[in-house]
């Protein structure tokens, strides 16, 4: 899933602290898992922001959505009818969310309330950790489902590096060696052999060369 954390309350502030009608607009996917940007955290943002306003003696509407997505044109039809009220979004979605909202409403400013992270997992309440960058060139298959990209801090596609001690990485000891969580996962699963492997350079500007990427489906577009 996409991880994102708050923002500080006195960055948004900051930003919306001139506007007098503003909407809240949560995203009930990935950051409703982290607790950055559900329905729960667009009431307490929204009411935040309520008694910022009454503190400073102004008058202001601050009203609570949220959406099941907002990467999708479908859930961001939901508020066409009443987009038109406010003078502002505030997005709790990822930064996906927040420029396809931009996107689709281009008349109304949308600001984001959280900050996107990376994709990763929870590893238990309160605690997320990266496993992917969306390279777009997987090989979990030959790494035992470890991605050596997200997970060794050097990046390296060929490890390891030898800076590691005790299954520990040379940047800090609270770091796992992503290439000897590599070599004990092919290891148990009897495919050392993988480990041979030597993976070519990633041609990031390959990747990047145009513009944003693409996937397109032929099969499943209308």
């Amino acid at each position: 899933m996409i991880v994102a954390d708050k923002k500080p309350i006195e960055e948004i502030i900051d930003i919306v602290k001139d506007f007098r009608r503003l909407l809240v607009l949560g995203c009930n996917e990935c950051v409703t898992v982290c607790e950055a940007g559900g329905k729960k955290e667009v009431g307490i943002l929204a009411s935040t922001l309520r008694m910022y306003f009454m503190s400073q003696g102004h008058e202001a509407r601050v009203d609570e959505v949220t959406l099941e997505r907002q990467c999708d044109h479908e859930y961001l039809e939901e508020i066409r009818n009443v987009i038109d009220q406010y003078d502002a979004v505030v997005s709790l979605a990822c930064g996906v969310g927040v420029q396809f909202m931009a996107e689709k409403y281009h008349d109304t400013p949308v600001y984001p309330g959280v900050n996107t992270c990376f994709l990763g997992a929870t590893e238990q309440r309160g605690i997320w950790t990266e496993r992917c960058q969306a390279c777009g060139q997987c090989i979990l298959a030959y790494t035992g489902g470890i991605c050596p990209v997200s997970r060794c801090a050097k990046r390296l596609l060929n490890g390891p590096c030898g800076g590691s001690t005790n299954g520990k990485c040379e940047i800090s000891k609270e770091i796992d060696c992503a290439w000897q969580l590599i070599i004990d996962r092919l290891k148990s699963l009897g495919r050392l052999d993988d480990y041979e492997k030597i993976f070519a350079i990633k041609d990031w500007s390959t990747d990047r060369a145009g513009g944003p990427r693409k996937v397109v489906r032929e099969d499943v577009q209308i």
